[in-house]
């Protein structure tokens, strides 16, 4: 700081700028920095100390992530089967194939399915043995994630060997009108998935439909957008508490959409004014409440991108999730294995599409191997940058750093 300069006047910039040669460590934790602090007058420390905070964090992030190497931060994108990375049968313990093989490229993430459940001592052996390996491939927790919204789809309520209350279709939970109730379900869920070693969960949905031969309609909470945002705002909140990660899916809203992502690619003609009055509040919602993760869907929206998919599109993802809506957490795709996308692109290319369009995570790759080769070979040929990988990185880094 110049002598005499009044330092009423400096910015948030230029206390950053004065503090950065000392952020080589969390400077907060490790400095003390109320003399400095006071200079600015008790209005402007906590702006000061904020700015200082993130700025350190940001520069921890940035390190973690320039300590990978590209093949680590491209696997850390990929969320699959844990059979998919072995190659071979179905998988309820870590063996040596599949531990050699997670050495090598440490995923950033694995959905189980039910074939991966038998009890709960089982699971728990699975789901250490998965974070063993990952942590010491690269130092990072990998994300564990399962379906587990209720009713029609769920992977461990339905067993009686884990002792645990289906909480049932959202369209029930919807219709008792108790957010309460909504928030408690969500929580309680939660908490036997951890008990599990599962930390992810993908739900809840946030579609709106009143359409009773629509595929999501049993999953849904209801047909009016404003109902189902409460309920949904609750459930973020709940599975907080439980500290499992949600997926608030499926963005921007396929409750009007007509077909089935599953098996054909589906549609909808609405245009952003329309979906922000409607099918987007549920979403919106979300974020209020601190969603970490939103799974946007494979519905062309003909009147936004007629071209693409959303999750393949930078102007669904990128400008309106990303810009619009200002949300800044971890992006995750749909599964990449349905007809919706894998019928237009080629897992050669499919993984480098969704990063272009500002996703972060690859869900349930076709063929994720061909995948990875796709967004390396973009990276070597300057068709991706390496800056974008690591946008990505570091999005999921900070987001496994609550796990640990």
């Amino acid at each position: 700081m110049t002598v005499g300069c009044n330092p009423y006047c400096l910015t948030r910039r230029d206390v950053v700028a004065m503090l950065g040669p000392l952020f080589g460590s969390r400077l907060a934790e490790t400095l003390n920095l109320s003399p400095i602090f006071s200079a600015f007058g008790s209005e402007s420390l906590d702006g000061i100390r904020d700015t200082v905070e993130d700025a350190s964090e940001r520069l921890a992030l940035s390190a973690v992530v320039k300590s990978l190497t590209l093949e680590q931060k491209i696997s850390q994108l990929i969320v699959v089967k844990p059979e998919v990375v072995q190659g071979y049968g179905t998988v309820l313990e870590v063996g040596d194939d599949l531990r050699n093989a997670l050495r090598e490229r440490p995923i950033g993430g694995t959905i189980l399915k039910d074939a991966n459940f038998v009890n709960p001592d089982q699971v728990r052996t699975l789901t250490a043995g998965l974070q063993e390996c990952t942590m010491e491939a690269c130092g990072l927790p990998m994300l564990i994630g399962v379906d587990e919204e209720g009713g029609t789809v769920v992977r461990v309520a339905d067993k009686a060997a884990f002792g645990v209350t289906d909480p049932g279709n959202m369209r029930a939970v919807g219709q008792t009108g108790d957010v309460g109730f909504a928030e408690s379900e969500a929580q309680r869920v939660g908490a036997y998935l951890l008990d599990l070693g599962i930390n992810m969960d993908f739900a809840p949905v946030a579609d709106v439909t009143s359409d009773q031969s629509n595929f999501i309609y049993w999953r849904s909470f209801g047909g009016d957008a404003y109902e189902v945002a409460d309920m949904v705002a609750a459930q973020v909140r709940g599975f907080a508490s439980s500290q499992v990660l949600c997926t608030p899916k499926h963005f921007p809203g396929i409750g009007g959409a007509r077909g089935d992502s599953h098996i054909q690619s589906i549609y909808s003609d609405r245009t952003i004014d329309e979906m922000l009055s409607w099918e987007l509040v549920p979403f919106i919602a979300a974020l209020e409440a601190g969603a970490p993760i939103v799974m946007v869907g494979h519905m062309t929206c003909t009147a936004i991108d007629a071209e693409r998919p959303a999750s393949m599109s930078p102007v669904v993802v990128g400008e309106l999730l990303r810009n619009q809506l200002g949300f800044d957490g971890v992006v995750i795709t749909d599964s990449l294995g349905m007809a919706a996308v894998n019928e237009l692109y080629a897992p050669y290319d499919i993984g480098v599409k969704a990063l272009e369009a500002g996703c972060d995570l690859l869900l349930g790759l076709a063929d994720w191997r061909a995948t990875f080769d796709g967004i390396a070979a973009a990276v070597r040929e300057g068709r991706l940058s390496e800056d974008r990988i690591d946008e990505s990185v570091e999005r999921i880094v900070r987001l496994k750093q609550g796990l640990l």
